[in-house]
């Protein structure tokens, strides 16, 4: 199986950066795209950005581009999403997810870290 721990969500002010982990552990191998997703309170969970373990390519959501890296360290079995000139409407819970491809729709992950909370306040 599967394991991903997100770390590094709290509280910023608008306009401040954060950085957020995902930690995998166990067999890496069999889910080759990552996905960072976030749910806000009344929202549907939508994918902020997405990358592939071994090429790097890379998937962003309209609404961050610009604003948001999403990186992958292979070594660690970590991915970060780094987030800058963070607005209100980022708050949400920010969950990771690995799946068999790179793409937008949560039902291609089949494996889910427990989110992490990020809270933009004005």
């Amino acid at each position: 199986q599967l394991q991903l721990v997100e770390s590094g969500g709290g509280l910023v002010q608008a306009g401040e950066s954060l950085r957020i982990s995902c930690a995998a552990s166990g067999r890496t191998f069999i889910s080759p795209a990552m996905g960072w997703f976030r749910q806000a309170p009344g929202k549907e969970r939508e994918l902020v950005a997405g990358v592939t373990w071994r090429a790097g390519v890379t998937l962003y959501a309209d609404s961050v581009k610009g604003r948001v890296t999403i990186s992958r360290d292979s070594t660690k079995s970590t991915v970060y999403l780094q987030m800058n000139s963070l607005k209100p409407e980022d708050t949400a819970v920010y969950y990771c997810a690995a799946g068999p491809l790179l793409q937008r729709t949560f039902s291609n992950y089949g494996y889910w870290g427990q989110g992490t909370q990020v809270t933009v306040s004005s």
